[in-house]
């Protein structure tokens, strides 16, 4: 090799690798999470509920407000080289400016505007951002009568409170919000909470010289009628008044922020009392001689403008709709627990009483299924767990295309009870079909080759065949590699959110799904349903709502245990539950014709099938309404009330998960983990079913994927006891 070459290879090695991107699977449902929150908190600003904040800074220290701005005019300019020396202007003489805080408002800003127009008066109308977006139109129509309007920030906050970057988001948020609104840009800024220009202090004064460094003229006022406080019509017009003849002045009134009809009543008072005294009424503009404050904008701010304005319009009008999603979302996740509280001890004290039976005992030889693709790290421990059954069977396993070592190991372990068929790669289906065309019994047991049966769980699985009606049995799957945070948080999902909703289906003779990992069947009623089809992507569920469709019942074995090796890893896991939920989809619209017929097929497509559609996508699928509700009620509206109602809702969780493991008899401990998997789990499963359902409603194709195992799911031959 060259030096050239070395030096290039060295380089090559020595270069850091890059962060990785995060997976483009997350991109849509984070995205459609972030829009829902982001127009929670548009609509939020809009009502001034976000950012709200009503304290008011005290402060009595005038050290570093200069005595020229103290002893000045109202209007200070601070703008660009005049940051360092302010400038103050006044008001001439014999001239009033009529200026309105807090609008526009829908009640009182009409009729106001109408006295103005009527006394052929033009105003200045310093309006907060939020009022903007609700009123539109009001925002027009200033402009259009020729007044002047002014930035009085979005959500009215004490800025002095706040840093400097509050400050430039509040104007620009205005901003924003008049140029969607009217096209324009106003170079007039009024803070909330503030007076005459001699009440600057140290906490006050920094707003009004970051306020004239990014270009705003900052108006005070010489005359305060305090019209907010409601004093009467007398003391407002009182309070208006010039303090000596002839003297100009800017008089703060208000159009809104409560009940302004004294402000309406005084206001023509106010007018013919200074027109009497001679006075002129103009705006800041007119009255400095400068010319309009309000320019209009074009090109991208404009747009940007109308779209920030086309967005809270849009979020405003969507938040009804929100909350009613939330209250229809509550009822759905309450009702869920009411019936799976209810209807599992009604299945427990049905299939525990004393003397139950399903009918006659099954004794009878049972041929088992298992499908094999490449699972030679688990497939030994499967076939010793089966050896160790303690009812007769064959076993088939169908390798499916292996490209390791699965079949080998079969042959190797030479059981007596088993057969090995090979096939070409086919899919899951078509090797379960397979395995149902060579078993040599009528009764059948599906299993994963990456699962493990205890001794009993065959013979469990059949007793409910001694009923004939019975087409079908789910069996108890459970997660063997429970011992990992991420495997913990499997288990609780299997005991609670598998097992439970089991019985509850049970009851309610409407069961969706027969786990892969363990369920029997009837040839007969296998034959009658079409077999194991490959149109969907879940085939377990496509098959036991076939059977529904046909006629059968389908029942579930809380004893019929199996351990399955569930996903190790964020990656695995999404993968596998992609497929079901996506298969589960799918298998809905293929048994859609279900909700018109008669019979039994009537019965699930009337109970099953909505149930399934309730509680197994539409509730999972609006459920994170309540977290990101959840997340802007503690951010912006009573955190104490919001995290009160959330922790209620996770202690009625938490009273079905343990009600859930006592009826499986598991230890609770593994509860502790309960927090973290609604927190973290549960919102990576929500993100797994909106992304299946992005996929649904555009078409997308999902093709199937092999789940890495490990194998380290096993059953101890010598005692039968489950290890993992």
């Amino acid at each position: 090799m060259s030096r050239s070459r070395r030096q290039r290879s060295r380089q090559s090695i020595a270069r850091p690798r890059r962060l990785a991107a995060p997976p483009l699977r997350f991109f849509l449902p984070v995205t459609v999470l972030a829009t829902l929150l982001a127009l929670m908190i548009l609509r939020g600003m809009a009502n001034n509920e976000v950012f709200h904040d009503e304290r008011i800074a005290v402060s009595v220290d005038k050290k570093t407000v200069p005595t020229s701005v103290l002893e000045g005019g109202p209007i200070v300019d601070a703008r660009g080289d005049k940051n360092d020396k302010p400038v103050n202007y006044t008001i001439p003489h014999k001239t009033v400016v009529l200026s309105f805080d807090d609008g526009p408002s829908a009640q009182w800003t009409p009729k106001i505007l109408k006295v103005l127009k009527d006394e052929d008066i033009r105003a200045d109308f310093f309006v907060t951002g939020s009022m903007v977006t609700r009123n539109p139109a009001l925002i027009r129509q200033i402009v259009a009568d020729g007044h002047e309007i002014g930035l009085h920030t979005f959500t009215h906050p004490d800025l002095a409170l706040h840093s400097g970057s509050r400050l430039t988001w509040e104007l620009g948020e205005t901003q924003l919000a008049l140029a969607g609104v009217a096209g324009i840009h106003s170079s007039l800024f009024r803070p909330p909470y503030s007076s005459t220009v001699d009440a600057l202090d140290d906490w006050s004064w920094p707003v009004t010289k970051q306020a004239g460094s990014e270009g705003y003229l900052t108006a005070f006022i010489d005359k305060d009628t305090d019209d907010w406080k409601r004093p009467g019509v007398d003391s407002i017009v009182k309070a208006a008044m010039p303090d000596l003849p002839g003297q100009g002045q800017m008089i703060l009134l208000h159009d809104a922020g409560g009940d302004r009809a004294e402000t309406l009543a005084a206001l023509p008072v106010i007018i013919d009392k200074l027109k009497a005294q001679g006075y002129t009424f103009r705006t800041i503009g007119e009255a400095l001689g400068t010319g309009p404050a309000n320019t209009e904008v074009s090109g991208f701010s404009l747009w940007v403008g109308k779209g920030f304005l086309w967005c809270t319009t849009a979020s405003v009008w969507l938040m009804p709709w929100l909350v009613g999603l939330l209250a229809v979302v509550g009822v759905l996740v309450m009702a869920r627990f009411a019936l799976m509280l209810v209807l599992s001890a009604v299945h427990v004290r049905r299939t525990r009483k004393k003397g139950f039976t399903w009918g006659d005992p099954v004794t009878e030889p049972v041929t088992v299924v298992v499908p094999a693709y490449n699972e030679q790290e688990c497939i030994t421990n499967t076939l010793l767990s089966l050896a160790r059954s303690d009812h007769p069977i064959e076993v088939i396993v169908v390798d499916d295309g292996s490209t390791d070592d699965t079949s080998a190991i079969v042959e190797e372990l030479d059981l007596p009870m088993v057969r090995l068929i090979r096939q070409p790669n086919s899919g899951k289906p078509a090797a379960l079909n397979t395995g149902v065309a060579a078993a040599s019994y009528d009764l059948i047991v599906m299993m994963d080759g990456d699962t493990v049966f205890e001794p009993s769980t065959v013979r469990e699985l059949v007793q409910p065949f001694g009923d004939p009606r019975v087409g079908a049995v789910a069996g108890n799957a459970k997660v063997g590699n429970r011992d990992t945070l991420i495997g913990a948080w499997q288990h609780i999902e299997y005991v609670m959110g598998f097992n439970l909703d089991r019985r509850m289906y049970d009851v309610l003779n409407c069961m969706p799904t027969i786990p892969g990992a363990v369920g029997g069947f009837r040839r007969s009623a296998l034959e009658q349903a079409g077999g194991m089809s490959d149109d969907t992507l879940a085939e377990d569920t496509d098959v036991t709502m076939a059977l529904h469709r046909a006629g059968w019942r389908v029942v579930y074995a809380e004893n019929a245990r199996a351990w399955t090796e569930a996903p190790v890893s964020m990656k695995q896991l999404w993968s596998q539950r992609y497929r079901w939920s996506y298969g589960t989809m799918q298998a809905m619209w293929k048994h859609r014709h279900s909700l018109l017929e008669r019979g039994p097929a009537g019965h699930f497509g009337r109970v099953g099938l909505p149930f399934v559609a309730l509680f197994m996508v539409i509730t999972p699928l609006l459920a994170p309404a309540i977290d990101i509700g959840m997340v802007y009620g503690v951010v912006f509206v009573d955190a104490y009330k919001t995290l009160a109602a959330w922790f209620a809702v996770m202690a009625l969780q938490a009273v079905c998960a343990w009600w859930s493991f006592h009826l499986d008899k598991e230890k609770a401990w593994h509860l502790i983990t309960l927090p973290a998997q609604q927190v973290v789990y549960r919102v990576l499963m929500y993100m797994v079913l909106l992304q299946s359902a992005i996929t649904a409603l555009t078409g997308g194709r999902l093709r199937w994927q092999k789940l890495r195992r490990t194998g380290e799911v096993g059953l101890d031959v010598t005692t039968g006891a489950m290890s993992s």
